[in-house]
């Protein structure tokens, strides 16, 4: 018999917010702005939308909040019976900060989580061989600076510090029983962002672009098998893994445009680097003969956001965007392991803040998962599904 075990295995991530496994929602005013922020969002959290924003910081700014995520997803079997995951929330924080010591020139630092998600199959899941239950995070750490190059012509730029940890465990079949694999690992890995923010129309219209660089990271970790037959015993036994990922480069260019007094409107396309997911396989140094790579062979995707804040009084806005975000993988190679589906979202938010500098901001995201055909060999059927997506953010600005 031919046990297949892939790095897929390990990046069982079951639905995220973004398409793919990223999560774009890192304050609840860009949530509810369905995350068009590049050209004009400029309190701290614009350490992630866009590190020359940071300048629209006064003096001192502290964003802290979280975000969580609760999908529902299906997967329904060509000829066979509906099934889904177990209620699993994913609850990614978000922490930034922004000094600005002099007229041109700030700094800041931002903890947040811009890819990862949690799953959980039901027991008698179909697909379980292939991804059962699974914990995918990548943490990023990114000290920022921007400085005022001209009056109308803004830049930044950051470091990405990655520390990044997956978890998964999952069925294996031996005919007459079954056992089960769990998988972890971490590992570290440094990338960098750059961006820029220019007045083109001053008061009337606003650019920014921003770029993230990939994140090349080895996982190193143990595999612990379970309930093995004799038979297979001493080629399954628990041992050290590795496997190299790479988390994918994103450019954002965005336009802001101020149609009347106190409403902003803004539209970005996020192009999401997606083709660097090739081939993923896990490597069993003491088990060769278990390295099984598999192909993905994902694509690159745009991603457009249109969003739109009304000031109703100075210390109340009002919010609102769509966003469509279209699935990279390829329905030959669209398996459990890594569900994915095309997703539309509708956002609304508010946001209120006092004279004091104290404000709260939250924000909502419907978000509606397209029938997704997959015609994986072996386990081809249509994925669907929704997700709730709830953000609150409080922050403190001087």
């Amino acid at each position: 018999m031919k046990t297949t075990l892939s790095l897929m295995t390990l990046l069982a991530a079951g639905v995220s917010h973004a398409a793919g496994f990223q999560i774009d929602t890192q304050s609840a005013r860009a949530t509810g702005l369905g995350n068009a922020a590049t050209a004009w969002l400029e309190d701290s959290s614009a350490i992630y939308s866009n590190a020359a924003n940071i300048l629209g910081v006064k003096t001192l700014d502290l964003t802290v909040g979280d975000t969580g995520i609760l999908p529902s997803l299906k997967f329904t079997p060509t000829g066979g019976t509906t099934q889904g995951q177990k209620l699993t929330l994913s609850p990614p924080p978000h922490v930034f900060a922004v000094f600005r010591p002099f007229e041109k020139l700030a700094f800041g630092v931002g903890a947040y989580t811009p890819y990862g998600a949690r799953s959980h199959w039901e027991e008698d899941f179909v697909g379980r061989f292939r991804g059962q239950e699974s914990n995918l995070a990548a943490y990023y750490i990114n000290p920022t600076v921007a400085y005022q190059l001209h009056e109308s012509v803004r830049v930044g730029a950051g470091v990405d510090v990655v520390r990044s940890t997956v978890e998964i465990r999952r069925a294996l079949n031996f005919l007459e029983s079954e056992g089960s694999i769990h998988l972890g690992g971490g590992a570290w890995g440094v990338g960098f962002n750059a961006g820029l923010q220019a007045e083109l129309l001053p008061g009337e219209l606003t650019l920014g672009v921003h770029y993230r660089s990939s994140v090349a990271v080895t996982f190193e970790g143990k595999a612990d098998f379970q309930n093995i037959p004799v038979e297979f015993q001493q080629r399954m036994s628990d041992q050290r893994v590795s496997a190299d990922v790479t988390f994918p480069a994103t450019l954002a260019i965005g336009l802001a445009f101020y149609p009347m007094e106190r409403l902003t409107m803004a539209l970005d396309a996020q192009v999401t680097y997606w083709s660097s997911f090739e081939e993923l396989a896990i490597t069993f140094p003491d088990t060769p003969q278990l390295n099984n790579p598999l192909a993905k062979s994902w694509s690159t995707k745009i991603k457009y956001h249109l969003g739109a804040e009304y000031a109703v009084t100075p210390q109340l806005q009002a919010r609102a965007g769509l966003v469509a975000d279209l699935s990279p993988s390829p329905s030959d190679t669209l398996t459990p392991d890594l569900p994915d589906a095309d997703r539309y979202k509708v956002a609304i938010g508010a946001g209120y803040s006092t004279t004091a500098g104290l404000r709260a901001d939250v924000g909502y995201q419907f978000v509606f998962l397209a029938d997704t055909e997959s015609t994986a060999p072996g386990i081809d059927g249509t994925y669907s599904g929704s997700a709730h997506v709830l953000g609150v953010t409080l922050g403190y600005a001087l």
